[in-house]
């Protein structure tokens, strides 16, 4: 009897495997869709997905321009971050009909972290040219909600002591009106040091603190932000802020130039307009696409014969797939102040994010006009993705993903220093380059670390480290 019931079940095995052949239907040449299902969406709000969408329902598309639209508009959805997971899948209901079905994976959107950081430019100054010091890193409490009320809207606070006691306020929704075009936000933010960079000689930073440890500098700014999101990929930007920064008399007489004017107060309002073209197939470490970056920034609307600035910045990246395993990155971006001199709270150079070349992590090379190139030819030498949900049983943190690149890079650009101070003579008004390899690691939640040996033109070569895509 037990032989024959094991019998029938080998046949009942047997006859089911012949029933699960895969039938493949003919490609049509068009095809509509009729309905659009959307699933994991457990709090994001539906109409956020179909915002990214490039097709709509009851219109015939041809198949190879669908089979695009599909792709890209899966990119979309991913790089809202909001989700570990987009499959964006047509399912045949005729043989020129289908349906759609969205399938996402939410992120955990309320994430309490406590802040441990350090206060200086990269890991390499704070180890190199800082000694490693312990009292340079910023530590306190930090609360993100990356989808309030499931539309998208950002809601950030931080509350920070250490190397610099601050506070930081963010909210941002994406879209005020019901055709999902118009976006504000708001920040507010206060910070105090008692330590802080006032000059730099040798193209490195200089570092004070008075005898008493007391508080050298307070700053104060807020800023509304107006975004208008008419296409998918283009962003328009006005940004209108204020700004008061306060020194003690003590900087003054360390650097009487910290600021142009008389006394120990720099107040402006400023009007920002930028324009953003995004088409990146992932905003954290990009392959493929496109990013163009326009700015002006214009300081002294008000309190003029404090600060009267023009500031002009120019990114453009272009990111090629080289085959399945290959890429290949660039990217030239562009600095401009119409002045020929600014307060050292508004110094820019290579040196300070984003902009440095690769071999320079230790230096600040200040000016007025800064050009950087920077390329990547990157290998993906390992690409897994670890399922732990034994150990973890929450669907956002279930899957780790986990890739590795190889990359072979070469910098190269210039600081233009109308002032020509000799103390930094060195590095300003010079063309230059630095070149290396390294290993790129893409991680959960778009988390990126990077270990790169470089060598600049100078002859000096040094290990260096950093926590995100260079660009």
């Amino acid at each position: 009897m037990t032989f024959f019931c094991l019998l029938v079940c080998l046949g009942e095995v047997k006859a089911q495997d012949t029933t699960l052949e895969p039938v493949n239907p003919p490609t049509p040449d068009s095809v509509k869709v009729n309905n659009i299902f959307i699933i994991g969406n457990e709090k994001t709000q539906k109409s956020i997905i179909l915002r990214e969408l490039d097709f709509t329902t009851g219109f015939y598309y041809d198949w190879e321009t669908f089979m695009g639209i599909l792709k890209a508009d899966q990119i979309k959805i991913y790089n809202l971050r909001l989700f570990t997971e987009v499959e964006v899948t047509p399912l045949f209901t005729g043989d020129d009909e289908v349906e759609i079905l969205i399938s996402v994976k939410e992120r955990w959107y309320v994430l309490p972290s406590v802040i441990f950081q350090l206060a200086d430019r990269n890991f390499s100054e704070w180890w190199t040219n800082q000694g490693r010091d312990w009292s340079r890193v910023n530590y306190g409490l930090k609360i993100n909600h990356g989808n309030v009320g499931g539309r998208n809207e950002k809601l950030r606070f931080s509350g920070q002591l250490g190397f610099t006691k601050g506070l930081d306020i963010l909210y941002s929704k994406p879209y005020i009106d019901k055709k999902q075009n118009h976006g504000l936000a708001i920040q507010l933010t206060y910070a105090d040091q008692k330590t802080i960079a006032i000059k730099s000689v040798d193209n490195r930073q200089v570092f004070y603190t008075n005898e008493t440890e007391d508080v050298l500098r307070k700053n104060f700014s807020t800023a509304l932000r107006y975004t208008y999101r008419r296409t998918f990929y283009n962003y328009h930007f006005l940004t209108l802020g204020f700004n008061k920064t306060w020194v003690s008399p003590d900087v003054l007489i360390e650097n009487p130039d910290y600021f142009q004017h008389e006394g120990n107060n720099l107040r402006y309002a400023y009007l920002q307009y930028s324009f953003r073209h995004d088409r990146r197939d992932n905003v954290a470490y990009a392959t493929q696409g496109e990013l163009l970056q326009l700015t002006a920034t214009k300081y002294g609307i008000i309190y003029t014969d404090e600060l009267d600035e023009v500031e002009v910045n120019i990114v453009a990246n272009k990111y090629f797939p080289i085959g399945e395993k290959f890429h290949f990155a660039t990217g030239l971006t562009g600095v401009w102040f119409l002045s020929p001199q600014q307060p050292y709270t508004l110094v820019r150079g290579i040196g300070y994010a984003p902009n440095f070349i690769r071999g320079y992590e230790l230096n600040v090379i200040e000016g007025q006009q800064l050009y950087v190139h920077k390329n990547s030819f990157r290998y993906k030498f390992l690409d897994l993705s670890f399922d732990i949900s034994r150990l973890i049983p929450m669907d956002q943190f279930n899957t780790v993903p986990f890739k590795m690149y190889l990359s072979g890079n070469f910098d190269h650009g210039t600081v233009t220093d109308r002032n020509q101070l000799p103390e930094n003579a060195r590095l300003t008004n010079k063309y230059l380059f630095g070149y290396g390899g390294g290993i790129d690691i893409v991680g959960i939640y778009d988390l990126v670390l990077r270990f790169e040996y470089s060598i600049n033109n100078q002859g000096e070569g040094n290990l260096f480290f950093n926590f995100r895509a260079p660009f």
